[in-house]
């Protein structure tokens, strides 16, 4: 029981955080000593909520012990921290997490702590900060994500991604909380996608660690994109990638067995696919369809949708998602899109065929395990079992998600003579 409490207060800190970190940036500004703070509030909380119990409150709790911690660190400007102080201790809880005047949610059905949400997101992802910051600093205030996950995401060192958070804080010093007006919205919308889309593939498949999902940053990021397409109904891109996570995320209870080993899209019992979930995430991927040109979201879902439709493996329509395929990659510079082509050319034109595609990638993308792990995968298809046991265990070592390994290695060890 008590691991399952600890399990319980962990979610609830995470999707607290970043209306927290909105609540005090809003209503105080200093954007670094508020997450500061907000991170001492999160660790006073891990500490005491166990032994004294969650309270009836949890986001009220956190929003007066992190604004205590942020007036402290303010105390060398003494009229600031008096005003501050007696501002915080007149004005309830729930006054921290309102729109302020002039900003009110404009007619959308969001709760006050959302608006707070999806402000700090826009603000993460401000103009004056370059792409890589801008998704390294959201991932952190609005994800939850710790430095040395970003880190592991991005392929640098821990050192390197600290400084990188630290200066775009220090960008952002002195910038106005407010959500962006249109022409500022347009602008950052495509840096906020690509952070929340980061998200859910940290949360699909963590990039580290013994678990192979991390359900509560998946289930953040839907929540949170659902959020921006109620801000923006009408953005193919926003309902495009809504629909790509519903669609993925409808699979999760097949993805496992009883032990936790990765069970592969082929091998999944389908019938265990959450069907109410696939249903809202085809006619969201219709609808993004419609709602102008085709980009890389829309038709990810696309092809989601095709995977997800197909009551067995052998009933994908694989020429079909080869053909979305080739629009996707001449849209994208992305690898993962490249090699998802990849697959799809040996499904439909065999094993070699696909080998070829994966052997031009080598030479224009960076060594990744994925890499290693489809060539393993098409070489025993091909009848190269060597070859194939090869490529698994060099996947194996590349990895450092402890699932994948384990399954990389199950297939090399199946080859073995």
């Amino acid at each position: 029981m008590e691991g399952t409490a600890d399990v319980v207060i962990e979610d609830l800190l995470r999707r607290h955080a970043p209306q927290v970190l909105g609540a005090l940036v809003r209503r105080y500004g200093h954007f670094d000593p508020a997450e500061d703070s907000v991170q001492e509030a999160l660790i006073a909380a891990a500490e005491q909520w166990p032994r004294d119990g969650v309270p009836d409150n949890p986001r009220g709790w956190l929003i007066r012990v992190a604004s205590r911690r942020l007036t402290d660190r303010l105390r060398s400007d003494e009229a600031r921290r008096r005003r501050e102080e007696t501002a915080a201790a007149l004005t309830p809880v729930d006054a921290f997490v309102a729109p302020p005047p002039g900003e009110g949610p404009c007619g959308l059905d969001r709760s006050p702590s959302e608006d707070d949400t999806l402000t700090l997101l826009f603000l993460c992802c401000h103009p004056v900060l370059s792409p890589a910051a801008q998704i390294a600093l959201t991932l952190r205030a609005v994800g939850g994500l710790t430095t040395a996950e970003i880190a592991r995401a991005h392929l640098v060192p821990e050192a390197t991604m600290a400084q990188r958070i630290s200066r775009a804080k220090r960008t952002l010093r002195g910038t106005r909380f407010r959500r962006p007006d249109a022409q500022d919205l347009d602008q950052r919308l495509g840096a906020a996608l690509q952070v929340l889309y980061l998200i859910f593939n940290e949360g699909y498949t963590a990039t580290a660690g013994p678990d192979l999902t991390r359900t509560d940053l998946a289930r953040e990021a839907i929540r949170l994109t659902r959020a921006v397409r109620r801000l923006l109904p009408h953005e193919g891109r926003v309902t495009g990638l809504l629909a790509l996570m519903v669609l993925t995320e409808a699979r999760t209870p097949a993805r496992t067995g009883p032990d936790g080993e990765l069970i592969p899209l082929d091998e999944q019992d389908r019938a265990l696919w959450d069907r109410t979930a696939v249903a809202e995430g085809t006619a969201l991927a219709e609808e993004a369809l419609a709602q102008g040109p085709a980009g890389a979201y829309q038709l990810q879902a696309a092809v989601a949708a095709l995977h997800d439709e197909a009551e067995r493996a052998e009933d994908t329509d694989w020429p079909q998602i080869l053909a979305l395929y080739d629009l996707l990659v001449r849209r994208t510079p992305d690898p993962a899109a490249a090699l998802g082509r990849a697959v799809a050319v040996a499904m439909v034109d065999g094993p070699r065929a696909g080998l070829a595609a994966v052997d031009t990638l080598s030479g224009t993308v960076e060594p990744h395990f994925r890499l290693d792990a489809v060539r393993g995968h098409l070489l025993e298809r091909a009848g190269e079992p060597a070859a194939a046991r090869a490529a698994y265990r060099a996947a194996a070592d590349g990895t450092l998600s402890e699932p994948e390994a384990r399954y990389l290695r199950m297939r090399a060890d199946r080859l073995d003579p």
